[in-house]
């Protein structure tokens, strides 16, 4: 095992994606990766030797979020197409898709259950999915901009999102209600998350700063200014004790956050970087950005201890239990700048036998899918029943049944599935997608009438005015 003062090292790179990676994930056995690409693609890359890379196709549209389910036999995208699917992560690629945002969808976020689906857009709008009915539950409207990301608790009791109107929210998932408000006056946040014991938040800023803040006591505990361009995305160590950061300029950070300071720059992307994630376990990470490349650290630092936090921050999820170590004490907060003893690591100055993956690709081309949309929802299944026709569900899934056996079960099932064995039919879901194509119409219709009604009224003020001031002058004359 290595040491716990051991730097991180670039072990891979994998090549296949034609424009800037958006977003990434690794599956929670550590043994995938997916990511997200301007290029309208998804890809799923293995980390065995020789093993294919899939290209799943069907967005539309730039995508521009992914996330692995917590049972590692799911995968959510969204997309500038104002879609969200899940996919199943095999060689089938078949996909369910959700259709509900009247604008591009910014993220995708599974509750740490499995249960329930957070997906933030440009519609100003956060939207919540129940993973168990395969439908929409609500709706969640405070943002006066463009939401860029929303994320829930470890718990699940809350959710934060950023937004384009310089506003960090916590919501209640319980009431629906937003409780609390974090604003911004310099810059809007691009990338919110929870640490791992769910009492703190970190923001990823526009304006190059990267802040930590309370959620218990509503506190700027640390304010980073380590960067030399806007920060785009952060990722929690699962211990809670260190920050990774991606920014435009170019580099990865790492933040001792029980320290308060800059401890790690990560050179290797030749561009802005857009997205960086830990593995589940920690001891992996991984970055994407405008120069198309997929970058695969190994942590080395914190290895020794991870374990060992993990299996007590899971004991502690809720914000009435007593504090213990792992906490982020409030303090002062306080700008950070870059100090001399940080170590500088840029993997293309040494010579390392790298392992350049260029694998295979593979196309994924899935014409079958259940399409849900806000308005229609789906019935429970029988007992005897698949869950949602053909679609496996994650929170359907028994614990003994592993992702192996479910990935049999999909590849065991036909191409293209019978009515029968559908959910919903598919002349019910063409109506379904029609009549949301209509209420789309409906809409555009009810907004310019709306407009003309405030031009008409702005009108008849200006006339009533005009009265007022000639019967005025009038009486002045008389």
């Amino acid at each position: 095992m290595a040491s716990a003062t051991e730097d991180p090292v670039l072990e891979r790179y994998f090549k296949g994606h034609k424009a800037a990676i958006t977003s990434l994930d690794l599956s929670p056995n550590g043994k995938q990766l997916a990511t997200a690409s301007w290029d309208t693609f998804l890809m799923l890359w293995n980390f065995k030797p020789h093993a294919r890379a899939y290209r799943y196709v069907g967005h539309k549209d730039v995508v521009t979020s992914v996330q692995f389910s917590p049972h590692g036999n799911l995968l959510a995208s969204a997309s500038r197409d104002r879609t969200v699917r899940l996919w199943i992560p095999d060689k089938r690629g078949k996909f369910s898709e959700f259709k509900a945002h009247t604008a591009p969808v910014r993220s995708v976020d599974f509750s740490a259950d499995g249960q329930f689906l957070a997906t933030a857009s440009e519609d100003k709008s956060i939207k919540v999915w129940s993973m168990y009915r395969q439908r929409f539950l609500y709706s969640l409207y405070r943002h006066t901009h463009w939401v860029r990301c929303a994320k829930f608790s470890p718990d699940g009791r809350l959710i934060v999102s950023c937004s384009e109107d310089k506003t960090i929210k916590i919501w209640d998932t319980t009431n629906k209600q937003c409780v609390n408000n974090f604003s911004d006056s310099v810059g809007f946040a691009n990338f919110v998350d929870f640490n791992p014991s769910g009492t703190c938040i970190a923001s990823a800023g526009s304006d190059q700063t990267v802040k930590v803040w309370d959620v218990r006591v509503n506190k700027l505990l640390q304010h980073y200014q380590v960067h030399s361009g806007g920060v785009n995305c952060i990722s929690f160590h699962p211990s809670g004790n260190y920050l990774v950061t991606a920014s435009s300029d170019g580099t990865l950070k790492i933040l001792d956050l029980l320290e308060g300071r800059l401890i790690y720059t990560l050179q290797g992307h030749t561009g802005p970087v857009f997205t960086v994630s830990f593995s589940k376990g920690g001891e992996l990470f991984a970055s994407g950005g405008a120069d198309t490349q997929v970058l695969l650290w190994r942590t080395n630092f914190d290895e020794l201890h991870c374990k060992g936090l993990n299996k007590r921050n899971l004991k502690r999820l809720h914000f009435d239990s007593p504090p213990h170590l792992l906490d982020i004490y409030p303090r002062t907060p306080h700008p950070h700048e870059e100090k001399v003893e940080t170590v500088e690591i840029n993997p293309k100055l040494e010579v390392i036998d790298l392992q350049i993956s260029t694998p295979p690709v593979v196309d994924i081309l899935s014409f079958d899918s259940t399409t849900t949309t806000e308005t229609s929802g789906r019935t429970l299944p029988d007992k005897g029943e698949e869950a949602c026709g053909y679609f496996l569900n994650p929170s359907l899934m028994s614990p003994e049944c592993s992702p192996t056996t479910t990935k049999k079960k999909t590849e065991d099932m036909s191409d293209l599935p019978s009515e029968s064995q559908r959910s919903i039919p598919l002349a019910v879901t063409d109506a379904l997608e029609h009549i949301m194509e209509q209420l789309n119409v409906l809409t555009q219709t009810v907004s310019i009438l709306e407009q003309r009604l405030t031009l008409t009224e702005d009108k008849l003020k200006d006339c009533l005015e005009n009265q007022q001031k000639l019967f005025s002058a009038v009486q002045q004359k008389s």
